[in-house]
């Protein structure tokens, strides 16, 4: 048994596998994070025009930063204090994590839902080329197989997608590349010896807010966010502190399932959740246009995506799987004690 108020990543669970509830429920977390958050920016970025995707990642760190830091000091989580060591442990991440936050957050304003959500796939192949190269795993040929499924959907649809957004699509694979990356990346810094999951996401918000801050405001970024016309709507107000409260529980959905899964099973849930959000997209977002091979694309895509999701989560549903590194999450009883469940009550590169 460890002592109580221990940080994370005790010897003894350190050998212990994460069971099958942890994974699946972190997953889950993830997809309902990661949906929630897409359509309501795409609400304050596309309905009520709000022209400053920049200022919105700025709240969503602050958001994180300010959760973090409370949740550290009532001691419901653990990460070490700051040292001049830690930006040179966290590199690159805090610059693969503010290129993901902002391309993330122009993309969607740029396309509709439905294409935003296909050309997203490609995260998957990133991720698994990434995963390949530098954490030394290797795949099935039916999840290859399934990857290329979802690239020859993903190019049907977008071949005759008949609102092409060049600067759109442009944004969104930068997009996809920043996202592979960060998942990838964060998976190999998020040792609990080190920084563990809460210092990964704490410092990178903090490294980065006052960078993005300074790019703001040198491109008049900040200026038009101040001058918006909307400010004294209430359901706007609302809706803006709840997208930075969500985008903090995405960020940590997102280190959570990497953390008791892997970086591509945390991409093969963003393509389940994508689903929903791109047939709900052709009903409610006003901006997707109908054609028939579009139509048939999308539908090619979202069937290789849930075959991939199928085979990588049954693969790791298996029982007596043999224990693998990546799925030997440090400090396992903090999950099973409540810990993350205190976190996810109080506060979240699409």
């Amino acid at each position: 048994m460890t002592a109580g108020g221990r940080a994370e990543g005790a010897e003894p669970d350190a050998a212990r596998p994460a069971s099958r509830g942890a994974r699946v429920l972190s997953a889950l977390f993830y997809g309902a994070c990661s949906f929630l958050l897409v359509l309501l920016n795409k609400a304050l970025l596309t309905t009520y025009g709000f022209p400053s995707p920049i200022v919105l990642g700025i709240g969503q760190m602050a958001a994180t930063i300010m959760i973090l830091y409370v949740s550290k000091l009532n001691k419901i989580i653990h990460f070490p204090d700051f040292d001049k060591k830690i930006p040179v442990k966290l590199f690159p991440l805090p610059l693969l994590y503010v290129g993901n936050h902002l391309s993330g957050l122009s993309g969607t304003s740029k396309l509709s839902l439905p294409m935003f959500t296909v050309l997203r796939k490609f995260t998957i192949p990133l991720t698994l080329l990434l995963e390949t190269m530098v954490l030394g795993k290797q795949y099935s040929l039916g999840i290859v197989a399934s990857v290329f499924a979802i690239i020859l959907g993903a190019f049907i649809a977008a071949g005759s997608d008949l609102a092409f957004n060049l600067e759109g699509y442009v944004i969104v694979f930068l997009n996809d590349i920043f996202t592979a990356a960060n998942g990838v990346y964060t998976k190999q810094k998020m040792d609990p010896k080190e920084l563990g999951k809460y210092g990964v996401l704490f410092y990178n918000a903090c490294f980065m807010i006052i960078p993005t801050l300074i790019i703001s405001v040198s491109t008049g970024d900040l200026q038009q966010a101040t001058e918006f016309n909307q400010w004294k709507n209430v359901l706007f107000v609302m809706q803006f502190l709840l997208s930075c409260f969500l985008g903090f529980l995405l960020m940590y959905s997102t280190v959570l399932c990497s953390y008791y899964n892997s970086a591509l099973t945390t991409a093969v849930v963003g393509a389940i959740k994508n689903v929903s959000v791109a047939y709900i997209g052709m009903l409610v977002g006003g901006d997707y246009i109908f054609s028939l091979l579009n139509f048939i694309g999308l539908n090619i895509c979202m069937a290789g995506g849930l075959r991939y999701s199928f085979l990588t989560l049954s693969s790791q549903l298996k029982p007596k799987q043999p224990v693998d590194e990546e799925n030997t999450p440090p400090g396992f009883e903090a999950l099973e004690s409540g810990a993350e469940c205190r976190l996810g009550a109080q506060g979240g590169h699409s």
